[in-house]
């Protein structure tokens, strides 16, 4: 088993608090670490599906996928008690988001597509924040300021 650190950092205009919601489907791109091959599309997680483990007494898992090269299972689980970290770091700074525990699999690159969330610096709140180009941009009335999240990045590291 292999724990996974996913980490973000992104330039915030007048926002904090950039997390995606409680049922966000994640978007990775996986790797078989038998045979190395990758799939060739992203996959998706959520937090809130399990699926049985084949061959297993009850175990269950976040994502469960077969190789399509060497034909092993693998799995992953989002690790209990690592809640979904909200992105407060100074710009230009990597914040944790997320640990995943890994079995015969990793995953090498985040894709942000979906709708998250955020603050805007007096309280507003901006639960329409769409990162499919990896940039978001909005105006606060309640500052009178412009607001928005640009230059995502994300890198995975050993947990």
């Amino acid at each position: 088993m292999v724990r996974l650190l996913l980490s973000i950092k992104a330039e915030l205009e007048n926002v904090t608090d950039l997390q995606p919601p409680d049922d966000f489907d994640f978007f990775f791109k996986v790797q078989c670490n038998s045979c190395h091959e990758t799939h060739p599309k992203p996959v998706s997680l959520n937090r809130q599906e399990t699926f049985d483990l084949p061959g297993s007494k009850g175990n269950t898992a976040n994502f469960v996928w077969r190789c399509g090269q060497c034909k092993r299972e693998s799995s992953a689980t989002f690790e209990k008690g690592y809640p979904v970290r909200p992105y407060t770091a100074e710009n230009g700074q990597f914040g944790p988001l997320l640990v995943i525990e890994c079995r015969g699999l990793e995953f090498i690159d985040f894709d942000p597509r979906g709708i998250w969330k955020c603050k805007g610096m007096k309280g507003s709140v901006f639960s329409e924040v769409d990162l499919e180009d990896g940039e978001w941009t909005d105006y606060d009335e309640k500052t009178a300021l412009p607001v928005g999240v640009s230059e995502f990045e994300s890198r995975w590291a050993k947990a």
